[in-house]
């Protein structure tokens, strides 16, 4: 035999070979499309392809199939998928909820009557300061960072170097057109496939301006068939088919007209098609994720007699693990060493770097972390979106932030409607300024018929290693008790008290903890208040009227993460307070005081404040909370009963009694508090019972012959509230209607109706 001959007789060989079924090694890709929440079946599908020793050799993905995609094709399990897309976080991620550890107590503003809030530019359109998106993005941007971040740098940003080669699929507006991703940032690409119009805003990307990738290729099986040239392609489809919009769901209207002539069959020769039966839910409900992924597993066990009369390789469990850990031994630890902001000026870009890093050489992505959400905490920015690059001659990270800022001006709309007396109105502006420093300038104003107010000031927020702030606020408050009558059931109770402060506050302070703080204050305040000293005057008579100016160095400890403004039913307060009051009162008689002669006093007091307000863990769909108070003071009495009362410390955990003037819940010392049950009825629907007992060390009582005041007996005198609510929280506020319960009134309940919130400027008193 002839050498020529058998070089021959070996190329024809190993041409049969490699051209049967089982002699070469067949190429597999998965296509996965999109379909919101219901793409949790792509995970089962997955899990019983490994199973089965099915070999996945490329993957391409849309909109949440590129999520799946995504995290398979950089190496997670259909367990460790399964697992974050179930998770709190993940709801979080897809609600835009920021998580409450992240929020910054330190930068809060102080809590107001607001509704709703709008951020604006006077010299532009007011549909531009309209929001893009339902659903904040902040934190599914951050999160994708940081999963995707070590993936995208160990393949060298070329989707075809993960673990499995993997191509997204989005949708570029500006075209029209379908537009594959193959290489650069994973997360960048992933979170473009899943911007779905309304609610999540559009993401821009190499001058484009691209959107979820379901819009115009919602089956990418195309993409698969012309980037990779498969031998096989498995297809899992999971989109719900909108033959008719709902007239009342806006999202299902636009997704029909997206998806109306899109294809979500495949073409290919050499194709299996996997549909789950999946349950009709929301588009963003991953609650029924575990019931979804066994879908797609059941669904996809099905299949495998079909797919093994295609597919003949095996990929055993320990190749698979070796694969995964090969790749995942390449991914650099997230440690980032310098920040790179765009769309700020030079002066704010310098901020959101000191915020970010305080001078450090590297920080880690969990510093980072804390760092970057009390930023977007403070609401300078409107959008940011971060891409993490890794620098390999460093070692580690450059962080990109396409960051877009916030409107300066800001309008705030609120207040409470009621079928009593504690309507109101409220309206607050504000400029925001971003430097070196954050500057905030803000006026409000409380509008009503017990209650009126005017607040002007600013705070500006240093950027040191430990940050503090420094404000100065003017505010002007006037409550008139005489046109909040109908609270008064006591015909011994003097109602006619009409009560001005008006006050100059200068605060600084530093951060605690996320959710604490610690303030230093001096205030220099004019009050001055009208009365009788009884109900039982004429037009003939004259009030009296009492003016006290002092000046009051006060610190304040406080942490609060309460959940709500209003009404919370989640979270904890502690506040502790210390105040110095030293001032000068003058009496100005009226026709009713024994003493017609001006009369001048020199109060000051030291008075120590503590409130506790505390809601446990839920006992079903019960929660129980505690709310205590104490108050130590060496105040001494004004010149008479009704002035004394008025600048003695009040006791008022229920809102309404912000707006009631209740003498047997004030006191010089006292200790009170109380529990609360709270028991959901309906989502946002609660009813709240809360019982108080207020424990005076000594009533004050009033001398019927000189109307002066005078100390009772030692913890002779208790008195109790009760109040008994239903509360619908809606997205402007909470509508409440309710019953309270006052001791010592001839009656002592009153029925109350409110929308809104009863919250009021700070006052002068502490």
């Amino acid at each position: 035999m002839s050498r020529t001959f058998k070089i021959l007789i070996t190329s024809l060989t190993a041409l049969f070979f490699f051209a049967s079924p089982t002699g070469f090694s067949q190429k597999v890709a998965l296509v996965l499309s999109g379909g919101g929440a219901r793409g949790a079946a792509h995970i089962g599908v997955i899990r019983a392809l490994e199973e089965q020793q099915v070999p996945i050799d490329y993957v391409v993905g849309t909109s949440i199939g590129a999520i799946v995609g995504a995290l398979y094709a950089m190496g997670y399990t259909p367990d460790e998928m399964e697992q974050l897309l179930e998770s709190e976080e993940f709801f979080k991620w897809t609600s835009g909820s920021l998580d409450e550890k992240y929020r910054y107590y330190f930068r809060k503003d102080e809590p107001n009557a607001s509704w709703f809030s709008l951020d604006f530019n006077p010299k532009k359109k007011l549909t531009t300061a309209l929001p893009t998106n339902l659903i904040n993005p902040f934190q599914i941007d951050f999160e994708f960072m940081r999963l995707m971040g070590p993936a995208s740098a160990a393949a060298g940003y070329d989707f075809d170097n993960l673990m499995i080669p993997f191509r997204c699929v989005l949708a570029d507006i500006d075209s029209t057109q379908s537009l594959t991703i193959r290489e650069g940032n994973l997360s960048t690409a992933v979170r473009g496939s899943m911007s779905i119009p309304l609610l999540f805003n559009p993401l821009r990307y190499d001058n484009k301006l691209l959107f979820d990738g379901g819009m115009y290729n919602n089956f990418p099986a195309n993409v698969a068939q012309e980037d990779f040239h498969p031998d096989v392609i498995i297809g899992s489809r999971v989109a719900q088919r909108y033959s008719k919009a709902d007239p009342d769901d806006v999202i299902s209207q636009l997704m029909t007209m997206l998806m109306e002539r899109q294809s979500d069959t495949i073409t290919y020769p050499n194709s299996v098609m996997i549909i789950p039966s999946l349950p009709k839910i929301n588009l963003l409900d991953f609650s029924q994720t575990t019931i979804l992924v066994d879908s797609g597993y059941r669904a996809a066990i099905a299949m495998i007699p079909e797919i093994r009369k295609l597919v003949t390789d095996t990929l055993t469990p320990e190749a698979l693990l070796r694969k995964r850990t090969i790749f995942k031994s390449k991914e650099p630890e997230l440690i980032f060493d310098s920040i790179i902001v765009k769309g700020l000026s030079r002066s704010q870009a310098q901020y959101v770097q000191k915020i970010l890093k305080h001078n450090q050489k590297t920080v880690t992505i969990s510093e980072l972390k804390k760092a970057y959400f009390r930023f977007i905490d403070e609401g300078f920015v409107r959008s940011v979106f971060p891409e993490a690059r890794y620098n390999p001659q460093t070692g580690y990270y450059d962080l990109y932030l396409d960051i877009q800022k916030a409107p300066n001006f800001n309008a705030q709309f609120g207040g409470n409607l009621s079928l009593g007396t504690s309507n109101e109105g409220f309206l607050q502006l504000r400029y925001k300024y971003l430097w070196n420093h954050a500057l905030r300038v803000l006026a409000n104003g409380y509008f009503g018929r017990f209650y009126s107010s005017v607040k002007v000031g600013g705070r500006i927020d240093f950027t040191s290693r430990l940050p503090w702030y420094l404000e100065l606020y003017y505010t002007y408050n006037s409550y008139d008790y005489f046109k909040n009558t109908t609270y008064f059931f006591d015909d011994l109770t003097p109602s006619n008290i009409r009560q001005w402060e008006s006050f100059t506050a200068l605060r600084g302070g530093i951060p605690t903890t996320n959710t604490g703080k610690l303030n230093l204050s001096f205030i220099n305040a004019i009050t001055s208040s009208i009365y009788y000293q009884t109900n039982d005057f004429s037009r003939l008579d004259t009030a009296d009227q009492t003016k006290y100016n002092f000046f009051s160095p006060r610190i304040c400890f406080e942490m609060n993460n309460l959940n709500m403004k209003q009404y919370a039913n989640a979270g904890a307060l502690l506040s502790i307070s210390v105040s110095y009051m030293n001032g000068r009162e003058v009496l100005l008689p009226g026709s009713q005081s024994t003493n017609k002669a001006e009369q001048t006093n020199y109060p000051e007091w030291l008075e120590i404040k503590a409130v506790y307000d505390n809601y446990f863990e839920t006992i079903g769909p019960l929660k129980l909370g505690f709310f205590g108070e104490l108050c130590i003071t060496n105040q001494p009495f004004f010149q008479n009963y009704t002035s004394t009362m008025m600048y003695s410390p009040a006791f008022q955990p229920l809102p309404e009694m912000q707006s009631l003037f209740l003498p047997q819940f004030r006191a010089t010392n006292y200790l009170a508090g109380g529990l609360k049950a709270i028991l959901k009825i309906y989502k946002k629907v609660e009813f709240r019972a809360e019982g108080y007992i207020f424990q005076p060390y000594q009533e004050i009582l009033q001398n019927p012959t000189d109307y002066t005041a005078s100390y009772g007996p030692i913890l002779s005198d208790r008195s109790y509230i009760g109040a008994a609510t239903v509360v619908y929280h809606t997205f402007l506020g909470p509508l409440s209607i309710g019953l309270s319960y006052y001791d010592k009134l001839q009656n002592p309940f009153t029925f109350n109706l409110n929308f809104g919130y009863i919250i009021f400027n700070r006052s002068a008193l502490p």
